[in-house]
């Protein structure tokens, strides 16, 4: 099986002037990197609490959502936010990391860890669902979710930030990797995911230490990071 590589991203040199799915975008800084985006007739939505700045000719509004009762319990953002031009917008997170785009083809779609997502173009259709069970015994049993992000019929850009360095690999059928749980940032659809427990059977924690993996069967690519996710309290609640 190959190995994870580095994501070619900005480290040594910027994204300009890329240009998918009606939109030209930019991607500039090292440490804390800043999204670009200019508007033109295509719009773009977003989580409200990533936006860095805009030009005043840009409009703001809310983006309909269905499940917005499930995020307020889960103390996940309670809406999305659209954004229409023409003008330019910019977006960042507070942490350390990459920013990445995934261009998605018509009916292509990728399933996204939570608090990856960035921005999307606004002809890709969002969904998501919680994980519950094992699969999240890290999270102290509250749970977490994954975000789908789906081009319908024609082309969509989807935005992603990672903590510290990105890495992307490509599994083959069968071929199989074992990740930290906090450790992935997404995966294409045909990959797929189950959660293993290996228990510590000799050493300091024999006596009842186990760890949580998240295994990832090809084919497919995933998209994995290097500074694995904080925790933040209450995002899964």
């Amino acid at each position: 099986m190959a190995v994870p590589t580095l994501l070619n991203t900005w480290t040594g040199s910027q994204v300009r002037d890329e240009k998918f799915a009606g939109l030209t975008y930019h991607v500039e800084g090292e440490l804390v990197p800043v999204l670009q985006v200019e508007l033109q007739g295509t719009g773009v939505f977003f989580e409200h609490h990533v936006l860095f700045w805009k030009d005043p000719e840009v409009t703001i509004g809310v983006k309909p959502m269905q499940g917005t009762f499930k995020r307020v319990i889960a103390g996940m953002p309670i809406f999305m936010t659209e954004a229409s031009g023409p003008g330019r917008i910019a977006f960042s997170r507070d942490g350390v990391g990459h920013i990445f785009a995934l261009h998605l083809g018509p009916n292509q779609a990728v399933d996204v860890r939570e608090h990856q997502f960035l921005a999307a173009s606004n002809n890709v259709q969002y969904s998501f669902r919680r994980v519950q069970g094992v699969a999240n015994m890290l999270f102290s049993g509250t749970g977490f979710f994954i975000d789908t992000f789906a081009a319908d019929r024609q082309e969509g850009v989807l935005w992603l930030h990672g903590y510290g360095n990105v890495f992307e690999l490509e599994l083959q059928v069968g071929e199989q990797i074992d990740v930290e749980p906090g450790g992935w940032i997404y995966k294409e659809m045909s990959v797929n995911m189950e959660t293993k427990m290996q228990k510590l059977s000799t050493g300091l924690f024999a006596s009842g230490g186990q760890m949580v993996w998240n295994r990832f069967t090809g084919p497919g690519h995933i998209g994995l990071q290097s500074m694995c996710q904080p925790f933040m309290p209450g995002a899964g609640a």
